[in-house]
């Protein structure tokens, strides 16, 4: 089952709920996030290699006369996982069985479980990117990475001359024709480029 065909989920607004419009690229639908440990997560969904899109609170489980929404849906090539952002409330407990009954995987994250050098580098990413990148930069830039195969961010922000660089960097890091590493230390000017390879 595709994530594009579960049923959308209501985003009426109520006080514990953050409404935005962040530059996500695989999310498909509104994002509507219940907090900012929710909000982070989905900036890490958004960098997630296995990842090919995600929605927010788009899965309607019954329980009796309950109802609940888990946070996240999120399409992956041999599996849907469904994740619950743990923060100051929890999952009813009967969530994890009625998801796996629908043949999905579960997981719940919690702010333990996110990298903040990983998450503050999406963030950074996610903010600076938006818009487009020009055919020539693009092309540029690939050109030159399937020459050296790797370049250093300095170097690369070189490259462009039709896009500004550092929106254009992040476009294509977003859009995986390029990565880089969040993992190792925050981006700077020796991060290393190379040719998405997933």
């Amino acid at each position: 089952m595709s994530i594009q065909s579960l049923p959308a989920g209501k985003t009426s607004r109520t006080s514990q709920t953050i409404l935005s419009q962040p530059k996500f690229s695989r999310c498909v639908g509104r994002f509507i996030a219940r907090d900012q440990l929710a909000r982070d997560v989905a900036c890490l969904l958004d960098f997630e290699d296995a990842v090919s899109s995600w929605n927010c609170r788009s899965l309607h489980l019954r329980h009796g006369f309950d109802t609940y929404s888990p946070d996240f849906v999120a399409e992956r090539q041999y599996d849907v996982l469904v994740i619950d952002v743990i923060g100051q409330r929890r999952p009813p407990q009967w969530v994890s069985e009625a998801v796996t009954s629908q043949g999905f995987t579960y997981r719940t994250m919690s702010r333990g479980d996110i990298d903040p050098i990983r998450l503050r580098n999406c963030k950074d990413l996610l903010q600076c990117s938006g818009g487009e990148v020009s055919l020539g930069d693009r092309v540029r830039l690939l050109s030159v990475l399937d020459q050296h195969y790797s370049l250093t961010l300095a170097e690369s922000l070189s490259v462009f001359q039709e896009s500004k660089p550092i929106l254009g960097l992040a476009n294509m890091v977003v859009g995986r024709f390029i990565e880089i590493d969040l993992d190792t230390a925050l981006i700077g000017p020796e991060t290393v480029v190379r040719r998405y390879r997933g």
